[in-house]
């Protein structure tokens, strides 16, 4: 019989009980992965959502922003200079602001991921558009703006980890998976009776 606290797997090693230490590191281990489990998607919203906030009202503040050239540039390229780079900066702010209010209060999710798609193409397109300024650094490294937007990319990944929970997504343990399994089995095969 596995172990009641293990990940469902068949212990094949030593079978000696184990020392109440053991015992108790094993129980701290499993409450920590199992608030994990329940809380850290949360988590990571919440704060994706305080970060995006305060980067955009640090937009709203002209020379305040080590973005605001960076952003201004990319916006002016891709509109061909049609919107000004004093309109573009808030417009971009107000973005943010809004995107993190919305991943704060978990409100709006869906909303949430279509002005993200936008953000990506703002978060992206200086890499494209502006490389050379981006990675001049010694032996073309990164400069601190490139930095700024590489950066970005970890918020893109933490971005896809939540749009899995606007469709009713969420993590599992292996062993709550395995049990829902058991679950969907059963009840597909009492229907097939």
């Amino acid at each position: 019989m596995p172990d009641p606290i293990s990940d469902g797997s068949a212990n094949t090693g030593d079978q000696r009980p184990r020392s109440r230490s053991a015992q108790r590191v094993e129980a701290i281990q499993l409450a920590v992965h199992r608030w994990l489990v329940d809380d850290s998607i949360a988590f990571l919203r919440v704060s994706l959502g305080a970060v995006f906030l305060f980067f955009g009202l640090l937009k709203l503040f002209p020379g305040i922003s080590p973005a605001e050239d960076l952003v201004m540039t990319t916006t002016s390229i891709l509109t061909f200079d049609v919107v000004p780079g004093s309109i573009a900066i808030v417009a971009i702010a107000v973005l943010e602001c809004v995107i993190g209010l919305w991943l704060i209060s978990g409100r709006a999710l869906r909303g949430v991921i279509y002005l993200l798609a936008i953000e990506l193409i703002g978060i992206l397109a200086p890499v494209v558009l502006l490389g050379d300024r981006l990675f001049s650094g010694p032996h073309h490294a990164p400069t601190l703006q490139g930095q700024y937007v590489l950066e970005d990319m970890i918020v893109v990944a933490a971005v896809l980890v939540i749009a899995t929970t606007v469709r009713g997504g969420w993590l599992t343990s292996r062993r709550r998976r395995q049990d829902t399994n058991r679950t969907r089995e059963s009840v597909t095969e009492g229907e097939r009776s």
